[in-house]
């Protein structure tokens, strides 16, 4: 007896192809290189919203501090940036605002209930002429950002002074005050053209050095090393000192770049303006200035 089939209909029809498998659709996003730099940015954005709230209840030295570390943090977060290769536009303009908040508000606003007040009405002119000229720095910084008609020798250096820098040369009187005593240092008399000079350094056209392409040679590295670890003790046992000397030393490079700057750019006119002399009319061949029939061939 023949046993009937299990399957009326086959499972496969003859001719039909089997569709494959959709694969699974891959998340996209943003790799950690790319975030990274971001988060860094944020952080510094947090350190100096955070010494706004300690100049608010007047710790003054934990709000200094957390100046610092935004610095710090900033100037990781650019080259992380390049090293992992994570630059991108929305980073750029974050980066921007960040710097405007921790160094151009929260500075200004330290200096302010700190002693600008003592000035009254000028006071608060000058601490707001900082924040302005700091926001106004970083507008110009990012409208020239991809410009290449630069010449390569004028990428070292910056148009004024970073905002880095600029947070702390502001809050250099603050931080002298902490160990020679805010009275004669943290009056008004001295802080309120201080304050309107560093934002009026911010907004100049003065070539300043940037430092990031600062190379050390071979023979210096090990006494560079050993510098840094004798900036870190100085910075543990006695930090406002030191931080102080910091500040007094960049002001000090600030005629040095003007004239380095300077003395490139008259390099490089000097090299633009050779030309080759043209050839003297003596030494040309005397076929060029006879005419036809006096060389001797036919007309």
């Amino acid at each position: 007896m023949k046993r009937p089939p299990v399957f009326n209909q086959p499972i496969f029809r003859p001719g039909r192809v089997r569709r494959p498998r959709r694969p699974h659709p891959r998340l996209k996003g943003l790799s950690i290189n790319h975030l990274l730099p971001n988060v860094l940015t944020v952080l510094a954005l947090c350190s100096g919203l955070t010494a706004i709230r300690f100049a608010i209840q007047e710790r003054w030295e934990p709000a200094v501090i957390a100046i610092v570390i935004a610095a710090i943090l900033d100037a990781l977060d650019g080259r992380i940036a390049r090293l992992l290769n994570g630059q991108s536009k929305f980073g750029a303009e974050l980066d921007s605002l960040s710097d405007a908040i921790s160094f151009g508000v929260a500075p200004a606003f330290m200096m302010y209930l700190w002693g600008l007040n003592g000035a009254g009405s000028l006071g608060w002119i000058a601490a707001m002429a900082y924040a302005v000229c700091c926001a106004l720095r970083l507008a110009r910084f990012n409208s020239r950002l991809g410009v290449v008609d630069l010449p390569p020798w004028a990428y070292n250096y910056f148009t004024g002074v970073p905002a880095p820098a600029g947070a702390g040369l502001v809050l250099l009187p603050m931080t002298l005050g902490f160990e020679a005593g805010p009275d004669w240092i943290g009056h008004p008399v001295v802080i309120v053209p201080w304050t309107l000079m560093i934002g009026g350094l911010m907004v100049s056209t003065l070539p300043t050095f940037s430092f990031k392409g600062a190379r050390v040679p071979a023979q210096w590295v090990v006494p560079a090393l050993a510098g840094v670890g004798l900036i870190a003790a100085m910075m543990v046992s006695q930090p406002w000192w030191t931080l102080s000397i910091i500040g007094l030393a960049y002001l000090a490079t600030l005629p040095f770049s003007i004239l380095q700057f300077r003395k490139l750019q008259r390099a490089a006119e000097l090299m633009k303006g050779e030309i080759i002399e043209p050839v003297p009319a003596e030494d040309a061949p005397a076929e060029a200035d006879a005419t036809p029939g006096e060389t001797g061939k036919p007309l």
